[in-house]
């Protein structure tokens, strides 16, 4: 559990990311994945129906005992609050309401955002942007590692660690690499959150609010579902930088695992992107992909090659008001 990783740096490329040039072959050659853009009706229904589980599961947790909310904190609540947090990325490309209700997305997502215990959405919003506008973009993309984690978590014990605490460091990197002004959508998230958090201590006492918050915690750390974050964007081939994952853990992720047609077309609804891999399956069937979430933290961890390093990075030249 000792042995560093192999990689000192980044990935340096000096082309541009290939989500711009497929795109706009894949639409030239099928214009009928035009009509796939827009909305999902049932989109706010499932993420309704999923605030509602767990304003529920707040009522039952209140009366165990605090063995039992950690455990269905981390079997159960957790699970679906990684899930809402998933559903807020694909509010984030206003395919709830439709790009003529904007303002109707910021709000289901600050909705959508009550049972992760923990204003998110607005903030997530608003750098989620320049993640795909400016994939791998040093200084840009804050999803990518900072030289100290890349540094630091090198070993197998480390890597363990850091995926524990993926949590933190999505939530402190932006403020390291991308510090941009607080907005006041950002204020009114924390408002409402904080008021909902207040009203759930007042009526269930202090279990209900651990139960939301360590399972969001955890579930977006070490666990299965956040394989993800890993098998999104970390070089597991050389000079690739976006893979999909295709397995039956897309069911409860809003096809998150749909990566690579998500970054091609970020305005298409998840539900929808398995028709994008079915229209253009050329495109996508050659390109590498994971098979196993559990597989990719299992080779995040023991592959000597990967680590925080393992990702692509470009410099982006930015225009006076960019």
């Amino acid at each position: 559990m000792g042995k560093a990783v192999g990689r000192w740096d980044f990935e340096w490329v000096y082309n541009e990311q290939p989500h711009t040039w497929r795109r706009k072959e894949i639409l030239a050659k099928y214009p009928e994945i035009k009509s796939l853009m827009g909305h999902d009706p049932q989109l706010k229904w499932v993420v309704s129906g999923m605030v509602l589980t767990q304003l529920l599961a707040c009522y039952m947790v209140h009366e165990l005992s605090w063995k039992w909310v950690l455990f269905w904190a981390y079997a159960f609540g957790g699970c679906i609050n990684h899930s809402l947090t998933l559903a807020i990325h694909d509010i984030s490309h206003n395919v709830a309401f439709g790009t003529k209700k904007a303002r109707w997305n910021r709000w289901f997502a600050m909705f959508a955002n009550l049972p992760i215990g923990l204003p998110y959405s607005a903030s997530f919003k608003k750098y989620h942007i320049d993640h795909h506008r400016y994939l791998g973009g040093d200084g840009l993309d804050v999803d990518i590692p900072t030289d100290l984690e890349g540094w630091f978590f090198c070993t197998p014990a480390r890597k363990v660690l850091w995926l524990f605490l993926q949590p933190l460091f999505y939530a402190l990197r932006p403020l390291i690499v991308n510090p941009k002004p607080v907005t006041r959508l950002e204020m009114l998230n924390a408002v409402v959150q904080f008021v909902v958090d207040i009203i759930i201590y007042y009526f269930w006492g202090l279990k209900p609010i651990v139960y939301l918050i360590s399972g969001s915690i955890l579930c977006m750390g070490l666990h299965p579902i956040s394989g993800h974050f890993i098998a999104e964007h970390y070089m597991f081939t050389k000079g690739h930088e976006t893979y999909s994952y295709y397995g039956p853990l897309n069911l409860i992720t809003f096809n998150v695992g749909y990566h690579m047609e998500h970054h091609d077309f970020p305005s298409i609804p998840g539900s929808k992107l398995p028709e994008v891999k079915r229209i253009a399956a050329e495109y996508y069937d050659s390109l590498p992909q994971h098979t196993s979430w559990m597989r990719v933290l299992w080779d995040f961890v023991f592959d000597d090659t990967i680590g925080p390093y393992a990702r692509i990075k470009r410099q982006y030249k930015l225009g006076k008001n960019e």
